[in-house]
């Protein structure tokens, strides 16, 4: 899957109400259960970008870094967004290893 098909499924999952956007409501999902990809902007800051991946190894959730801020905020048409969980299964899958893991 290219970046672009990434960040389509994105969109849609945004529709579906399956995504959950900014670093602390990640982190709730990821400590919850409730994320099942997370998605982070390849122009994060260093210590978010630690944080949300040190997170995801320990809670054996899949990290896709997935284009630039401005990239993930479009394709949920909202403002420029650094970190993206996904919280449905079947569009985690459908995503597969994203641009790049």
């Amino acid at each position: 899957m290219n970046k672009q098909q990434l960040l389509q499924m994105l969109g849609l999952a945004m529709r579906a109400g399956k995504v959950v956007s900014g670093e602390e409501q990640v982190l709730a999902a990821i400590r919850s259960g409730a994320a099942y990809r997370v998605l982070i902007s390849d122009d994060a800051a260093p210590n978010a970008r630690k944080k949300i991946a040190n997170k995801c190894d320990f809670y054996d959730v899949p990290l896709t870094i997935a284009g630039s801020r401005q990239e993930l905020g479009g394709a949920i048409g909202k403002a420029e967004r650094v970190v993206i969980a996904v919280t449905d299964p079947g569009f985690a899958k459908a995503m597969g290893n994203g641009a790049s893991n």
